[in-house]
């Protein structure tokens, strides 16, 4: 019977320590398996990633150019139709429960359906992009799509009430400009 005090590791998963300063028959006598002198082979020698001994590094040789877009990309989250049928019929698919069933994690821009598989039964689904052959193959099992971000883009355009704005107080003093004529402190 397993019990704590019978817990052992699996055979292979401990290896056994390399005991280097033990003497020539030790078989990593001498040098230690650090070879001959050299940078590496003191302790605390170790250099960083893309050093290269003083000389200018390759990242900063090479030219840097144009623009990358990269950093304004927006990452959506993928989930096919297949993954959806473990759903019952007429239930409304979100974030919240998609990340509940394990299907989606992670920070992402949004959600996409794609058309992979086939949905057996309606659903009510929110996502923020759907494909053409989703939206047929949705549609056709007798549910229905809500777009998050046309709902957000229609939150984003409703006018605030007046009440609700707060006007701003200027609260700073202005600046008062610098007599020209001062006399300058000596160090």
């Amino acid at each position: 019977m397993m019990r704590l005090h019978n817990l052992r590791p699996r055979p292979g998963a401990r290896h056994r320590v390399k005991r280097l300063g033990c003497g020539e028959s030790s078989g990593h006598g001498k040098t230690s398996g650090k070879g001959h002198k050299g940078q590496k082979a003191r302790s605390g020698g170790s250099i960083r990633l893309g050093f290269e001994g003083g000389q200018m590094p390759l990242i900063r040789r090479l030219p840097k150019r144009g623009f990358n877009n990269a950093a304004f990309h927006k990452h959506y989250v993928i989930v096919n139709l297949a993954d959806l049928n473990q759903f019952k019929a007429g239930t409304v698919v979100n974030e919240q429960l998609l990340r509940g069933a394990n299907l989606i994690r992670g920070h992402f821009a949004g959600i996409k359906i794609l058309g992979d598989g086939e949905l057996k039964h309606g659903l009510t689904i929110e996502a923020d992009k759907v494909s053409a052959s989703a939206r047929q193959k949705i549609e056709k099992a007798g549910g229905t799509i809500t777009l998050m971000e046309a709902r957000r883009a229609e939150r984003a355009n409703i006018d605030l009430a007046p009440e609700d704005v707060k006007a701003e107080t200027a609260t700073t003093k202005p600046r008062t400009k610098a007599k020209a004529n001062s006399p300058k402190k000596k160090r």
